[in-house]
C-alpha cells in the first residue's frame, strides 16, 4: 500500500501523535501485514465497517476507492452492500452506494485498448508464435511504403515466443511503447520494463521476446528496419515459470 501522509498533511501542526499513529501505525504497520490478511479483504472489512457505522463521507469514497485499487470488483462492491444492507441498516447502505455508483463510473464505459493508434484485428497470422490474444493493425501499406509500422497489442501476460530478426545488413526492429506496460527481454540478459514513451532498439540478429505484463494489456509501435536477407526466426515460447519471475 502507499505511504500514507495525510495524517501529517491535515494534522501534523495540531495533533502529531494522532498524525504519526494515522500514517505509521494504522496505514503503516497494519495494513501492511498483507501475509496475515489481503489488502483487498481488508478493504472489504473497513467499507463494511463504515457503512456499518453510518459513516458516509470522504472517508468512505477514500476506503472505496482503496478497495477498488486492491481488486474489488464493481459487482462484488454491489453484492457486499447489498449483503451489509440487511445487518447495518438500509439507509446506510443507499448512502453507501452513491459512492460507490461514483467510484465505479468509470466500469460502465467500454473499455478501449490499443492506444491512440486503434486495436486493430485479432493477429491469427501469427497466433502460433504467441501466448495470449494478440492483435495487430497495420499503419503502413507494405507493398507501397519502405518502412512498415504496425500497432501491435498485447492482452495481459500475452507475450511473443523467443525470436530473431536476421539480416546481413541493417534490420532489426524499433519498438516504440504507446499504451499499457509490458517487457521486453533479449537473451541472456536482464527483461527492461515498458511503458508509454520508451523506445527500444532491437539489433538484428539478436534473440529476444516482448509482450505485456501479468496485469496490464499494453500496446507498441513495431518499425521493420529495411537491410538486405531479412528474415525471421520463431523458437520457443517464453515459458510461464521465465514469465512469472518478472
Amino acid at each position: 500500500m502507499p505511504k500514507q501522509t495525510a495524517g501529517r498533511d491535515q494534522l501534523g501542526d495540531f495533533a502529531p501523535k494522532f498524525a504519526e499513529l494515522n500514517d505509521d501505525v494504522l496505514f503503516g504497520q497494519v495494513w501492511d501485514r498483507e501475509d496475515k490478511l489481503s489488502l483487498k479483504i481488508r478493504s472489504i472489512v473497513t467499507v463494511t465497517s463504515l457503512v456499518s457505522k453510518g459513516i458516509t463521507d470522504s472517508s468512505l469514497q477514500y476506503h472505496m476507492m482503496s478497495a477498488k485499487n486492491n481488486g474489488v470488483t464493481k459487482t462484488e462492491m454491489a453484492e457486499i452492500l447489498t449483503h451489509v444492507a440487511f445487518y447495518a441498516g438500509w439507509p446506510n447502505a443507499w448512502a453507501a452506494f452513491r459512492y460507490a455508483k461514483e467510484v465505479y463510473k468509470d466500469e460502465d464505459k467500454p473499455e478501449q485498448h490499443g492506444g491512440f493508434f486503434g486495436l486493430g484485428q485479432p493477429n491469427d497470422a501469427y497466433a502460433k508464435y504467441f501466448i495470449g490474444n494478440s492483435f495487430l493493425n497495420l499503419l503502413t501499406d507494405p507493398k507501397k511504403d519502405p518502412l512498415m509500422i504496425c500497432n501491435v497489442t498485447f492482452e495481459p501476460k500475452c507475450r511473443n515466443n523467443w525470436h530473431v530478426h536476421h539480416s546481413t545488413s541493417g534490420g532489426g526492429q524499433v519498438l516504440i511503447c504507446v499504451d499499457g506496460e509490458g517487457w521486453y527481454q533479449e537473451f541472456g540478459k536482464p527483461a527492461q520494463s515498458l511503458k508509454p514513451g520508451v523506445i527500444v532498439t532491437i539489433p538484428a540478429n539478436v534473440k529476444h521476446w516482448h509482450g505485456a505484463k501479468k496485469d496490464s494489456w499494453f500496446s507498441h509501435l513495431a518499425f521493420e528496419i529495411p537491410g538486405e536477407n531479412l528474415s525471421n526466426e520463431w523458437l520457443e515460447p517464453v515459458t510461464d515459470e521465465e514469465y512469472l519471475k518478472l
